[in-house]
């Protein structure tokens, strides 16, 4: 039933979204999401819907996470940093095309959730650390960055930390209205940006708002 269900996700909810990508499709074939899914809600482990997570939080519809694979263009050579660890299953993906993956949560109960669903997978390269995203200082920098909670503004942080040619998959705004959006450095100090498509997800947590101007 997992393959049949796992399929249909795919046809109908992921390619019908314009995720075209074979590497993308198979990767999405080849993690098994309701390993990632609360036991309580597996029977919506492949429904095109955003799965409930302890702490209020959500797993991403497939939808969403084909088009965000889709975007990175992922080679297989990428360290790859992910914003946002949720239960694990987009880690797993961008594992499953990328060199290494360092993923940040700062739920600690999704955290671990993680950690056990990507060691009993037999996961290698994926350091999921319980930390604030927007105070973390990682080491080095990134071919890849996918943000998997909105907020009101892209922190500059984010687009330091990639290399030369490194894409960042962004969701920028608020409900009920946000974008998705695309952020490659194309330079030691320039970077272009490209919108995606409309969505609402979680908002991340901490994250800076705007400046708001008191007239």
């Amino acid at each position: 039933m997992p393959a049949d269900a796992r399929e249909q996700m795919i046809e109908q909810q992921v390619r019908a979204w314009d995720v075209l990508d074979e590497r993308v499709l198979d990767t999405l074939r080849k993690v098994p999401r309701e390993a990632f899914t609360p036991p309580q809600y597996r029977f919506l482990a492949y429904a095109d819907t955003e799965v409930p997570l302890p702490a209020g939080q959500h797993m991403l519809r497939p939808s969403v996470v084909g088009r965000l694979l889709a975007a990175l263009n992922l080679a297989g050579g990428e360290r790859v940093l992910e914003v946002g660890t949720g239960s694990g299953f987009i880690t797993a993906c961008l594992r499953a095309v990328g060199k290494s993956v360092q993923s940040l949560e700062i739920v600690p109960e999704l955290a671990e959730m993680a950690r056990r669903t990507t060691s009993a997978l037999g996961l290698r390269d994926v350091d999921i650390v319980t930390a604030n995203a927007l105070a973390f200082e990682p080491t080095g920098r990134f071919e890849a960055i996918a943000v998997t909670g909105s907020v009101p503004v892209c922190p500059r942080r984010w687009q330091n930390a990639l290399t030369v040619g490194g894409r960042l998959f962004v969701v920028v705004g608020a409900a009920p209205v946000m974008e998705a959006r695309l952020v490659r450095r194309v330079a030691e100090d320039a970077w272009t940006e490209e919108s995606l498509f409309e969505t609402v997800i979680d908002p991340l947590a901490h994250a800076e708002r705007p400046v708001e101007f008191i007239f």
